[in-house]
């Protein structure tokens, strides 16, 4: 037993050790119409994966017409002039692919992960969305109550859901970080097919596209083919402007009760961060590591286990393009008080701000940050993700490679830092979520 033991280690940590090392290799490079496109090459084995980020989410939307990133990620499957409305996903599942996207405050992605003797199929299907996509009254209806029906589903009659909107909104007042992706139903409800039409014209452009392709391909065919597909497609006309907002300082903390369809007293505290490419944005994002990674996190070993005042308490960071959240959340315990909750949080908080972590404590952090980064290379359709996103966001795709080293330079000097600087009263939202049942008492 303890041969076979020792045997399985062996094989276990040679395997970490080579996925640490093995670098991810790339060519990018942009087409005359702008689109930027990243390449990664894995002939390991028969699949693609064929992801396009478009640079628009939530923040980029005109007042009063919010949500419109989010709706054109439904909108964009409604078909083309050379595909029939409903089919797109038909094609791609017909053919042994699945498909899916997402939208953000910062972004619309879309991405295919298909066998590789689909690859034209694949780059044919996205190119059709960016330069012929239907965008008329028939779909736009039907995709309405599409949008109308997921925000039922996922946040009207979902526990806890809608606290994204709740927290946003409170912590941004200026910027347009305060509307959420999914928006409201009234202003989509109010846009115009010609509002829809400009969006798109204006968004859904190579110049604001970056076109991610990792797997199996060979390089020299598949730049023939993205030219193909992809190099007669016009560059937008309208000018792409990002947000100039700053948003002030939040200056004293904001507290307020938002009664929901739930059984257990929930907190959620979210402190404004700065952007995701700013160095204390990392070491925020590994303080959340600490408090609340996996049973060993202290969160879950004082809040959970110790004192049995939470049923699940959590941190993580919101990170954004022009500066997010780090939000900690908890649900109590049954017949707990959410006030002696709170109060534990803070408490583990205030540790953290009062004196240096271990360097045990800060190891395991470090251990678990470097396995999830390894991870996130361990699929094509990740790779093709993460080096659309590091382009985009940070201007640079090889962090695929290197963005572990601005981790391994944090410091507990610079845990211990960050905490005190934005960790503060004055710079959180404090929501109490409380049942229905009790609101009139």
């Amino acid at each position: 037993m303890e041969k076979r033991l020792m045997l399985f280690l062996s094989i276990f940590f040679s395997m970490t050790v080579h996925a640490q090392s093995t670098k991810i290799e790339f060519t990018e490079y942009t087409l005359d119409n702008g689109l930027h496109v990243i390449l990664h090459q894995d002939n390991s084995t028969p699949i693609v994966a064929v992801s396009v980020l478009y640079h628009v989410g939530s923040k980029d939307e005109e007042p009063g017409r919010t949500g419109f990133a989010h709706f054109f990620e439904h909108l964009m499957f409604e078909g083309s002039e050379n595909i029939k409305r409903g089919e797109y996903m038909n094609i791609v599942q017909a053919n042994g692919g699945v498909l899916n996207a997402n939208t953000s405050h910062d972004r619309t992605y879309y991405y295919q992960v298909l066998p590789s003797n689909q690859l034209k199929l694949g780059l044919w299907l996205e190119s059709e969305r960016m330069l012929h996509a239907i965008i008329d009254n028939k779909g736009v209806e039907t995709q309405r109550e599409v949008v109308k029906e997921e925000k039922r589903s996922r946040v009207d009659n979902q526990p806890y859901a809608s606290f994204q909107e709740e927290i946003f909104k409170r912590a941004y007042r200026k910027h347009p970080y305060q509307n959420v992706p999914i928006g409201t139903m009234e202003d989509l409800n109010a846009a115009s097919l010609e509002e829809f039409i400009a969006f798109y014209k204006k968004w859904y452009v190579p110049n604001n596209a970056t076109l991610s392709i990792a797997g199996d391909f060979d390089i020299k065919e598949i730049k023939g083919l993205i030219q193909k597909y992809f190099g007669e497609i016009p560059k937008g006309t309208k000018q792409i402007k990002r947000t100039e907002i700053v948003e002030p300082p939040l200056d004293g903390e904001v507290r307020d009760t938002v009664y929901d369809n739930i059984q257990l007293p929930g907190i959620f505290m979210a402190y404004r961060m700065p952007p995701q490419t700013d160095e204390d944005a990392y070491a925020l994002g590994m303080l959340t590591q600490l408090l609340s990674s996996g049973r060993s996190s202290r969160f879950y070993k004082e809040i959970v286990d110790k004192q049995q005042l939470g049923l699940q308490v959590f941190a993580f960071p919101y990170n954004l393009e022009d500066g997010g959240l780090f939000v900690s959340l908890a649900l109590a315990n049954m017949g707990k008080d959410i006030a002696d909750l709170e109060a534990a949080i803070n408490l583990e908080i205030d540790k953290v701000k009062g004196e240096l972590i271990s360097e045990r404590e800060y190891q395991r952090v470090l251990n678990q940050l470097e396995n999830s980064f390894v991870s996130q290379n361990s699929s094509m359709a990740g790779i093709a993700e993460r080096l659309a996103d590091y382009h985009v966001y940070y201007g640079d795709a090889n962090l695929i490679n290197t963005e572990i080293e601005r981790y391994r330079k944090i410091t507990r000097e610079d845990l211990k830092r960050v905490a005190n600087k934005y960790l503060t009263k004055e710079n959180r939202v404090i929501l109490y979520y409380l049942p229905k049942s009790g609101q009139n008492q």
